[in-house]
């Protein structure tokens, strides 16, 4: 893309949403964020203190499909044509299986999977017509692996790595690029009040660079993806950003090399 980049955020005032919106400004890319909450992007503005050439602020409930219909053609018409989207909107829950009911697995899927799913659709509306575009998806390992607790939230997340899938083989012809990360455990300010010793310490035990990541490092992944002079020539992938949790075998401590053979 020759053309300026200027990127579209969901749940960009805050965590991971937030992280990728300053990594995109220190690029020098202009920037819709799109948030649920006013107050957030209250905060945001504050934090950000960026001119309103490079950044717009935009309420927006990605689960409502008019008002994300509506708010992308405003962006598209005010601010600029999109260049890339991010749909890092989302919300989790750790419930175990039997204890889901199904209001809450039904509104995972109305914001992770189809709210993502809505607003990858309409920018792609606008993208097609200039024959180029990225969208970036965040995932989360939990929609790769089968973790406790979390029936609603990967079952969505699952669906967002599908749907990236589809999205990516339909769209490539038309020049847009489909793509999600799988974050792994990262120390956001909502991590840091939900997350118990013992979670911390079931993460420590099975994750083999042994901590939690950063948001900056999940920004990281999506600038390569939004970036086509970076990463032109790949799409419909998933690139897991976990410190090797996905990769993960065994991974205590080395016993003593022994030369009897050994058997998964």
């Amino acid at each position: 893309m020759n053309q300026e980049q200027t990127v579209l955020v969901t749940g960009g005032a805050s965590g991971i949403g937030l992280a990728i919106v300053e990594a995109m400004l220190a690029e020098g890319w202009r920037v819709v964020v799109a948030d649920l909450d006013q107050e957030s992007l209250s905060r945001c503005r504050n934090t950000l203190r960026a001119p309103d050439d490079r950044v717009r602020f935009e309420q927006m409930n990605v689960a409502d499909e008019d008002a994300v219909v509506s708010a992308i053609a405003t962006c598209e018409a005010e601010f600029g044509p999109l260049t890339g989207v991010v749909n890092s909107a989302g919300i989790g829950r750790d419930v175990p299986a039997l204890d889901t009911s199904v209001d809450l697995f039904r509104k995972m899927l109305e914001v992770n999977l189809i709210g993502s799913f809505v607003v990858s659709r309409e920018a792609a509306k606008h993208m097609r017509e200039r024959g180029a575009g990225s969208i970036v998806n965040i995932a989360s390992v939990s929609g790769v692996m089968g973790n406790r607790g979390r029936v609603a939230y990967g079952a969505s997340k699952g669906g967002v790595i599908t749907m990236t899938k589809v999205m990516a083989v339909e769209l490539a012809a038309l020049g847009i690029r489909v793509n999600a990360i799988a974050p792994g455990p990262i120390e956001t300010p909502l991590v840091q009040e939900i997350h118990t010793p013992e979670v911390r310490a079931a993460w420590m035990a099975t994750v083999p660079q042994r901590r939690y990541g950063s948001s900056a490092e999940i920004a990281g992944a999506a600038i390569f993806l939004l970036d086509n002079r970076k990463s032109s020539y790949v799409t419909g992938q998933t690139i897991c950003v976990d410190g090797g949790f996905t990769a993960a075998g065994i991974i205590g401590k080395p016993s003593a090399a022994v030369d009897s053979p050994v058997q998964a």
